[in-house]
């Protein structure tokens, strides 16, 4: 166990229809409560859908695993209801250092605009987080929490599935309507369904150490390639809360992990990074190699899978548990709408369709970078090296280094819930992207635009008196900028391209769905039908 942390233990107790001895049905069954189930169950609630959680386990992770969580998952925390708590912990950043052997080549700033509540990306270590969540659930009476429930079996019907789980009680069978698969990497559900994961293994391991010690370097992400404390090789130095800091080593293939994780093996690595000066004391250790893979279908059935169930990245560009968030993000409001009838299945078959898109996306990303950091032949490791080199005094070649491009929400740029558009506009705020956000006043105190609109379908719109909007013809939540807010810095307009007027149709999870530069009642239903699916019934 860790000196910096206390794990909490959270019990296991018998559900009431383990004492009935009667099978219930849920609607919703997510099992795994990590990050990305206790994420599910959290957003699923707050449109009024009863989930139950179940784990095999009875604490949180060991080991601080994730630790870099970017913006875009933070602002889906935050409509959640739990983001203050991980970023007031986290050690806040945005700027980062790559250095070829002891010379700085290239830095970088993820978020340079000024605007944006929320940052670019935290470092938190993943047991707080998922403490954090857990207390957020554990406050929701429409989340129940099963610990020490391990599912063993699960056959599939047409509008249910059967699952068969293992508690310290004995053998419980249940129901529900629909299954989350949230059990990780090596997901038993995925063998249970005959879901097919496939991709690549790569031929590399890594050390992570994760050590206590009093230091002045900046909060920013280090990487260096062929460092002289590790010639060869690349390294990793990141800051957490409480004085720990996360140190990544690469060892190559032929490195036996279990002495490489070692303590006596681990800190002459360290003091070699350090130099022999510096008090630390290690905290965890570990040696992992990874793959780039994803499921074939992310929905079998009654089952859907998210997170590393769903999909495999390399650890560089902290694409995993962030990807993983923005897949309950997509799924969760379409499958309440589903449960409450108020969409077709296809809604749901949808979620397939925009994540795999930006699972391979994000595999794209991570199997480049891998590929720069650890270049397989000498071809490639000439051309990283000389990439480098010029970097020092050429500003062409610095896109071009890649230490793992940071994590960014994928755009759904053809996604069929999309209604293209008609008219010209310019900047990012297209169909299937995530909203920008923006500082506002509204009711004269300072906020924000994404905490100005609603949980469902909203309506944005820009330079329409508030009697030009009928109301009564369609069903989303309507906010109009001079009437519910004021863009008092000119930032969402900017934004939002909206100097000749704007409607702007945003989808539940915040993404646009379509835009228009007047007002059309009938443009605006059929774009709602699109973004519902209805048109494939």
């Amino acid at each position: 166990m860790l000196d910096t942390y206390d794990w909490p233990v959270y019990h296991y107790t018998q559900s009431d229809e383990q004492k009935s001895g009667v099978a219930s049905r849920h609607a919703v069954i997510v099992v795994g409560a990590g990050p990305i189930g206790l994420t599910a169950a959290l957003d699923l609630a707050s449109r009024g859908i009863a989930v139950v959680v179940m784990d095999d386990n009875n604490t949180v992770s060991v080991g601080s695993r994730a630790v870099c969580y970017a913006k875009r998952p933070l602002e889906i925390w935050n409509r959640l209801g739990v983001a203050d708590r991980m970023i007031d912990k986290g050690v806040l950043w945005q700027r980062g250092r790559v250095f070829f052997r002891d010379f700085e080549v290239y830095n970088f700033d993820l978020l340079p605009e000024e605007g944006h509540k929320i940052p670019a990306f935290i470092n938190l270590q993943q047991y707080y987080l998922e403490e954090y969540l857990v207390t957020a659930c554990l406050a929701n009476p429409l989340i129940e929490l099963r610990w020490k429930h391990k599912l063993v079996g699960l056959e599939q019907y047409c509008d249910h599935a059967d699952v068969t789980v293992e508690t310290p009680d004995g053998v419980l069978h249940t129901k529900a309507d629909w299954v989350i698969a949230c059990d990780g990497a090596n997901s038993r559900i995925r063998d249970m369904v005959g879901a097919e994961f496939t991709g690549q293994f790569f031929q590399d391991r890594f050390l992570i150490a994760d050590i206590v010690m009093k230091a002045e370097f900046p909060t920013e992400r280090w990487f260096w390639f062929d460092p002289d404390f590790h010639r060869g090789q690349s390294a990793l130095l990141h800051k957490q809360p409480n004085d720990v800091w996360r140190l990544d080593f690469q060892l190559g293939w032929d490195a036996d992990p279990e002495e490489e994780k070692k303590p006596e093996n681990i800190i002459p690595r360290v003091k070699a990074m350090l130099g022999d000066d510096v008090d630390f004391e290690l905290e965890w250790g570990s040696v992992y190699q990874f793959a780039c893979r994803r499921v074939d279908e992310f929905r079998k059935g009654r089952v859907i899978f998210a997170g590393d169930s769903a999909h495999q990245v390399s650890p560089f560009g902290a694409r995993g548990a962030n990807t993983g968030v923005q897949d309950i993000d997509n799924l969760a409001w379409k499958l309440a709408a589903v449960i409450r009838k108020e969409a077709p299945e296809a809604l749901v078959d949808s979620y397939h369709a925009e994540r795999a898109f930006a699972a391979d996306d994000n595999l794209l990303n991570s199997t480049r970078s891998t590929d720069f950091i650890t270049p397989k032949n000498k071809a490639s490791n000439r051309y990283r090296n000389a990439v480098l080199d010029l970097s020092r005094l050429y500003e062409f070649a610095r896109p071009l280094v890649n230490s793992g491009r940071l994590s960014q929400p994928t755009p759904y740029s053809d996604s069929p819930l999309n209604t293209p558009d008609q008219d010209d506009w310019s900047g990012k705020m297209m169909p299937g992207t995530c909203i920008s956000d923006a500082p506002v006043q509204r009711d004269g105190k300072d906020g924000w635009l994404i905490e100005s609109l609603g949980d469902g379908f909203t309506l944005l719109v820009f330079d329409l008196e508030a009697s030009d909007v009928d109301a009564g013809a369609f069903s989303p939540r309507i906010v109009i900028e001079g009437r519910d807010f004021s863009d008092v810095q000119n930032l969402a307009r900017a934004r939002f391209d909206a100097a000749q007027g704007a409607v702007y149709l945003i989808r539940p999870d915040h993404h646009i769905a379509a835009r228009w530069r007047s007002f059309d009642p009938d443009a605006i239903c059929a774009a709602i039908t699109r973004a519902t699916a209805g048109d494939a019934q």
